[in-house]
């Protein structure tokens, strides 16, 4: 009886999912852009995706250029590479996967954003679009993983070792501030060992390395000094209207100090103040 009462609770939600009508897929041709539902297991179309051009994205050339390329094959129906973008925090990382989407969305690009919590349904996601007609990225910003998180074998799992990855027609683009996407501790440096001359790093290094070992393509960002995010503030301040008279230099870089950072999202949020208050 103990065993039936555990197992109500779960019965009940199976038979409240099947009840569900099945929701249909968004028009890929008006919608190009979406989030995934995991709990619902459906894509929300996301009417107004934030559209960032891809000259508006200062100091940052080579990283355009590698995503781009990589992108572009991946539009032409060539082989391409799963992105990891890693690196300094505002320096354009997520700006950098928006922008090549909305170059290539009039093209048969569409986004897919999925947050953290979605990557154990990645195989559902991957059924959804396989047979939609179009080329999509699915999109996971700022990701980390604390130690032992279920999302962590769920993405390695799709990137590369399971029968139920992703089509041809999906890659997957994910931003974090950690190469290796997990907190590394010193004791686990301990573990290395020395064969023969050569260094050999312990099994816990080894699994932590091991999920960005799987994106064929690594894209690094970052810190900007105080001359390129002068530069970029004066971008923004001009193409919101605003001019750049004998202060904005000086009040440019007190904002940052407030901030305690110089990054081209930190520009960003100057320039908009400038241009209101002027």
């Amino acid at each position: 009886m103990t065993d039936l009462a555990a197992l109500l609770p779960r019965i009940e939600k199976l038979l409240d999912r099947l009840d569900t009508p099945a929701t249909a897929a968004p028009d890929w041709k008006r919608v190009r852009a979406a989030r995934w539902s995991a709990q619902a297991g459906t894509l929300k179309p996301i009417l107004h995706p934030q559209r960032v051009a891809l000259r508006d994205l200062l100091a940052i050339d080579e990283q355009k250029q590698r995503v781009n390329a990589n992108t572009r094959q991946f539009v032409a129906g060539k082989p391409a590479n799963n992105v990891l973008l890693t690196g300094a925090r505002g320096c354009g990382k997520s700006s950098l996967v928006k922008a090549v989407h909305a170059k290539y969305a009039p093209k048969g690009l569409r986004l897919i954003e999925v947050d953290k919590a979605g990557l154990p349904q990645l195989p559902d996601l991957f059924d959804q679009l396989a047979d939609a007609g179009y080329r999509f990225i699915v999109f996971i910003d700022d990701l980390t993983f604390a130690e032992h998180e279920p999302g962590y074998t769920s993405l390695k799992a799709a990137l590369d070792g399971s029968l139920a990855g992703p089509s041809d027609n999906v890659l997957i683009y994910a931003t974090s501030n950690r190469r290796h996407l997990m907190p590394e501790y010193m004791a686990e440096n301990l573990e290395t060992q020395d064969l023969g001359g050569e260094v050999h790093p312990g099994e816990a290094i080894e699994e932590k390395v091991s999920l960005s070992d799987r994106f064929g393509l690594w894209v690094s960002f970052h810190s900007m000094d105080q001359d390129t995010y002068l530069a970029i503030a004066r971008h923004w301040a001009a193409a919101l209207g605003a001019s750049a008279d004998d202060g904005f230099e000086r009040a440019a870089l007190q904002w940052s100090m407030g901030r305690g950072a110089r990054n081209g999202r930190v520009a960003w949020q100057f320039a908009r103040d400038w241009a209101s208050r002027q």
